[in-house]
């Protein structure tokens, strides 16, 4: 599980070519899917068993391990629904950050984009009526640019102002859990799990009409 991560992660940004129109790189585009694949399917696994210890809420599909441009894409996303969500409303996810040798998997309350309707922003901006802890953080996006603002009452505030003057698209809630050697499955998820525990207020707060 974490040496196919950690390998993908090395990946990022590369062209994939399909083998049979790749030439001289035929092998090495073959070794790029086979390692996109394997991390795709550690992923997966780990997004399975999560699922289990956060009931009522089920796993969606996990993202490719390439974008449409057909470039490496190993930072992995899924979205976890509970089954009267809508496919426009926010829900709880788990993303795949860092780098190789330095990574681990965020829990955020968040959308996909292009499942959003006119009132999705709406209701993701709503994370910041809810106070909060200095384990968590924001992820704020900005004139196209994203990044992360730690989680503070006083960036709360001035979050919830910049967002009432239209300065800033979209405020993400996060808490990340690094990934080691040495983790077991069972030990990160149950992490990941106490993690979502952490963002349930921000997530009920999407729900309020």
């Amino acid at each position: 599980m974490y040496q196919a991560l950690n390998h993908y992660l090395s990946y990022q940004g590369m062209k994939y070519i399909k083998p049979e129109k790749a030439g001289v790189l035929e092998q090495e585009m073959l070794t790029f899917k086979a390692a996109g694949q394997e991390a795709r399917k550690a992923f997966t696994a780990i997004s399975k068993v999560l699922e289990e210890k956060i009931a009522p809420f089920q796993m969606e599909r996990v993202s490719n391990w390439a974008s449409q441009a057909q470039l490496g894409r190993p930072h992995f996303w899924c979205y976890f629904k509970r089954p009267e969500d809508r496919e426009d409303e926010v829900a709880l996810a788990i993303r795949l950050y860092g780098k190789t040798d330095a990574f681990g998997i965020s829990c955020e309350v968040s959308f996909l984009e292009r499942k959003k309707s006119e009132t999705t922003l709406t209701r993701q901006e709503r994370v910041l009526d809810v106070p909060i802890s200095a384990s968590l953080y924001y992820q704020v996006q900005k004139d196209g640019e994203s990044y992360p603002v730690s989680g503070s009452e006083s960036n709360r505030q001035m979050l919830k102002e910049q967002v009432r003057a239209k300065l800033v698209r979209k405020v993400l809630v996060k808490y990340d859990v690094p990934c080691s050697k040495e983790q077991t499955l069972e030990d990160l998820t149950d992490k990941l799990a106490d993690g979502f525990k952490k963002l349930l207020p921000y997530y009920w707060a999407t729900k309020e009409a």
